[in-house]
């Protein structure tokens, strides 16, 4: 065995030490190259030609390396992303970069997700109370048939976020910009919202009776059939906002748009003419 070829490799690989598929790589080529070597020496070749020969004969052994390092890593990333199914209760996630991960049917309750980057990741069918998701990076994400009761999203970045079928009873949003946000089907009755901007965000078949959304913004928001009975928008600005009833054969959705307050609201002419034509009392509302 050529001691040198074994520095040489070693040399090469350094960077990539720990990676299970490229250790394999380096042990099967040194194998090769021992082997090739000797041959050259059969032939008649002295030390540093054989060398030199059996060097140069595996081209550009550095961008291999790299590239089934990068798969590999890859690969083990995925891999440590799938927590499906697993008993996680008062996990540690804190500022953990888990994109594309898997949370589905598995206890999480009390986790703690702050500053995490969650991009596309799926949260489905799990419990999920009390959990903190304070600064979280949930873009993308998926968080469908959870219970997220008492958890906290303060200043969470949610952009196209689907929360669906979901239990949000205490669940806190505080300082938050909700962008293209999905919240469906949902009853957010006793969600609590502080301080937040609703961009293009969909309420579409929730409850939100008894709401307060008092002094917050919505722009190009759709409210269509969702419950709003005593709902309050004191001070709130609205821009494009949508309140429509769908096919229906009563005036029940009718009744119940004259229950919520728009005291002090801002609303642009679209809104307003939208909410007058159902006879909505907006007598202290602010057209701009």
């Amino acid at each position: 065995m050529n001691p040198k070829l074994t520095d040489y490799l070693n040399s090469v690989f350094t960077p990539y030490d720990g990676v299970k598929s490229v250790t394999e790589l380096k042990a099967d080529l040194l194998s090769d190259l021992q082997e090739r070597y000797r041959e050259l020496k059969a032939d008649g070749k002295d030390d540093e030609t054989a060398f030199k020969m059996t060097i140069e004969g595996i081209g550009d052994i550095e961008q291999t390396i790299m590239e089934v390092a990068n798969l590999s890593r890859s690969l083990e990333r995925q891999v440590v992303t799938n927590f499906s199914a697993s008993n996680l209760v008062k996990s540690d996630f804190a500022g953990v970069t888990a994109h594309k991960g898997q949370f589905n049917s598995s206890a999480l309750h009390g986790s703690d997700f702050s500053g995490a980057d969650l991009t596309g990741s799926t949260f489905k069918s799990s419990d999920v109370r009390e959990a903190n998701f304070d600064g979280a990076n949930l873009t993308d994400c998926s968080l469908s048939t959870l219970d997220l009761a008492n958890a906290s999203f303060n200043k969470s970045i949610l952009v196209r976020t689907n929360f669906s079928k979901s239990g949000l009873d205490g669940a806190k949003f505080t300082g938050v910009r909700l962008t293209d946000v999905s919240l469906t089907l949902t009853d957010l009755r006793k969600t609590i919202f502080e301080g937040c901007l609703f961009d293009g965000v969909d309420f579409k078949l929730s409850d939100l009776s008894g709401q307060r959304f008092d002094g917050q913004t919505f722009i190009g928001v759709k409210f269509d059939k969702a419950a709003l009975t005593e709902a309050s928008f004191k001070g709130a600005t609205l821009k494009n906002v949508s309140f429509s009833p769908g096919f229906t054969l009563t005036k029940k959705y009718y009744r119940m748009l004259k229950t919520i307050c728009f005291d002090g609201a801002t609303m642009d002419k679209l809104t307003f003419a939208h909410l007058k034509g159902m006879e909505v009392d907006l007598s202290k509302v602010t057209v701009v």
